[in-house]
């Protein structure tokens, strides 16, 4: 395997308290083509939830803090999330929405969760049944049986770790916070692409 270095990375500070978002901006990459198109999701994305949050109300913003997280910068795979906490005027609370974008820097594009698995692998009913084991196994207090994931289900990953997740009452009552379900890379080897983000993840080099 070529020498990968991690990406490295700034943090953009965009308004004031008590309305103020954060998020990264990658710096100084080698492909200047490739650096563009990453910030470019980026900020795409940062302004999509601020977006989905002053959208979804018809009251005033008294409060806004976007937030990020580093989740994966290695084996040419930058993983990250993306997390915007509003607080509408006279709301009973805040909500917080998360997205994240990973990147496949081998191939210079942002990937999906379909572009992680061979294609035909039928990598949904796996993960269904691994999440619905979790599920079971942690007594995950769902609002309805599970329904299994979608097609564009949010998803990071974590060195070795394909991280499932959703949203704030998509499964669960709000007090539970979002449900995440972390699944390593060995339990799916046999249907993840060996050129792509989980493969590389999976060797043990």
């Amino acid at each position: 395997m070529p020498i990968s270095f991690p990406v490295r990375t700034e943090t953009v500070k965009v308004g004031k308290e008590p309305i103020q978002v954060f998020y990264p901006r990658a710096v100084n990459m080698a492909d200047t083509r490739l650096e563009r198109y990453i910030n470019q999701a980026i900020e795409s994305q940062t302004q999509q939830l601020i977006d989905l949050q002053v959208g979804n109300m018809p009251s005033t913003v008294e409060e806004m803090l976007g937030t990020y997280e580093l989740k994966n910068n290695q084996r040419q795979v930058l993983s990250l999330s993306l997390s915007n906490y509003t607080y509408h005027y006279q709301a009973a609370h805040g909500m917080t929405f998360i997205k994240s974008l990973t990147f496949d820097l081998k191939e210079g594009k942002l990937d999906s969760l379909s572009d992680l698995f061979t294609p035909g692998s039928n990598y949904e009913e796996r993960l269904n049944t691994l999440i619905s084991e979790q599920i079971i196994e942690r007594d995950v207090p769902l609002l309805e049986d599970f329904p299994g994931i979608k097609p564009d289900q949010d998803f990071y990953i974590a060195d070795k770790c394909l991280v499932i997740y959703f949203q704030l009452y998509d499964l669960t009552p709000y007090v539970y916070g979002f449900p995440m379900f972390p699944i390593s890379v060995y339990d799916l080897q046999d249907i993840i692409r060996e050129d792509g983000p989980l493969g590389r993840m999976a060797e043990n080099n």
